[in-house]
Parts: structure tokens; sequence; C-alpha cells
């Protein structure tokens, strides 16, 4: 029985849109489920209302709401606050698109290097542009570490400005990462189960194992896509915290 883990993260084009030269363009399954991410949390926003008495939707959106309020003020203080509508627009989209994901034949969005990278380099020159824009050549102090010796400044220097650059891939990379090793890993055990069953009442035992984990998994996987949103909407709101203050 061959087992193919990588299957379920090919995107399949389901109609033709244009062409730009040689390439095709398609809507595909990853532009479906970036559409019904976005449907879904505009839903939760809008459907929720604004009752005294809270219902369930509202509740949830109340809570999402403060949630990420709370996390902008404690690392970036209330000016980073200007900023709510990208942070909380940010974690809501990975959220739900994470979320979604884990049903089965669905398509995670955030398993695809190109749509974390997408969001990591919004971040990268949201910060860039408006730490300029704001601070002028002072943003650069970022770059000095205060209290340095002058004989390892550059050295420092260095290695501040490779960090610097290499945000957007870090950035990207550990959701992209996340999400691709956990569903690959319940595809996986998934395909551990029918492959013991098949093989004989003396292996017949050792299918339950792999059952066992199928059902521990998703209940990981719900909290890793949580996690995940959590992550990349704190450390947007630590990279935006040095456009706002660039001073070490």
């Amino acid at each position: 029985m061959k087992i193919d883990p990588i299957h379920q993260f090919n995107i399949e084009p389901f109609f033709t849109i244009g062409h730009i030269g040689n390439h095709t363009i398609a809507f595909t399954n990853s532009s479906l489920f970036i559409f019904l991410a976005v449907a879904l949390t505009t839903v939760l926003m809008l459907a929720g209302g604004r009752q005294l008495v809270p219902g369930r939707l509202q509740s949830i959106a109340e809570i999402s709401y403060e949630f990420v309020a709370s996390t902008i003020r404690s690392t970036a203080g209330p000016e980073g606050m200007k900023f709510f509508p990208l942070i909380f627009s940010l974690f809501m989209f990975i959220c739900v698109s994470n979320l979604v994901g884990i049903i089965p034949y669905t398509f995670t969005i955030s398993s695809h290097i190109i749509v974390t990278a997408a969001l990591a380099f919004l971040v990268f020159f949201t910060v860039l542009i408006y730490g300029i824009y704001k601070n002028g050549l002072k943003f650069f102090k970022i770059f000095v570490p205060s209290g340095v010796p002058i004989y390892i400044l550059p050295l420092v220097m260095f290695i501040e400005v490779l960090s610097f650059f290499l945000r957007p891939v870090s950035h990207s990379v550990r959701l992209f990462a996340n999400m691709l090793a956990g569903h690959i890993a319940l595809k996986v055990f998934a395909s551990f189960i029918p492959l013991l069953a098949g093989l004989g009442i003396a292996v017949y035992a050792g299918a339950v194992m792999p059952l066992v984990m199928m059902i521990a998994l998703p209940a990981l996987d719900l909290l890793v896509a949580f996690l995940q949103a959590y992550v990349f909407a704190i450390l947007t709101c630590i990279y935006l915290n040095d456009a706002i203050h660039p001073g070490h």
C-alpha cells in the first residue's frame, strides 16, 4: 500500500481566469479556501450583532477582539493600536484558515510557503516603510544596540542587519513548517491503520496505536492552529514595535 502524505497539498485548478504570457491564471482550491477563510471571518464579525447580552458568535468576536488588542498593548504599547486592523486581520485569517484545514478533505492554505511568505513580506514592508516614515534615519538605530563596545560594534551591526532581513524567512517558515508537518503526520498515521490491519491477526493489534494517535493528533492540531496564528500575530507586534520605538 503506497503512502502519499504530500498529495493533500496539491494545488488543483478549477477553471481558467486568463493568461499572462505563457502563464495560466486559474482559480484553484487554494483560492477557494482563501475566499472561504475571509468569508467565515466576515460572517463571524458581522453575524454576532451588538447585543447587550452577547450570544455565541458575538462572544467569540468580542473575545478575539480583546485578545488581539491586549496582545498589541502589551508588546507595542498604546501607539501600536493604530495597526490593530492589520494585526487582527492577520490573526483571524490565519486562525480560521488553519482550523478549516483540519476538517477532512479541505485544504490548508498556510501549508504553502507562498501564502505565508506573502503575509510575512506584508508585515516586513509595513515595518520598514512606517519606521522610515515616522522616524527618518533614526529608524536605523535598531541596528546599533546601545552599550555595545566599539570594537565589536561592526560585528553586532552585521548580525542585527542580517537578522532584520531574515525576519520574513523565519516569520513565514515557522507557520508553513508547523502546518505542513502536522498534516503530514496525520496522513502517515492514518495510512498505518489499514496497512497494519490488513496484514493479518498477528499484527492487527498494532493498528490500535495509529488509531489512538489519529484521535490525539487532531486535538494537538487544534492547539497548533491557534498557537501559530498567535505566534504570527505577536511577532508582528514585536516587529512593529521596532518601527514605533526604534531605540533599543
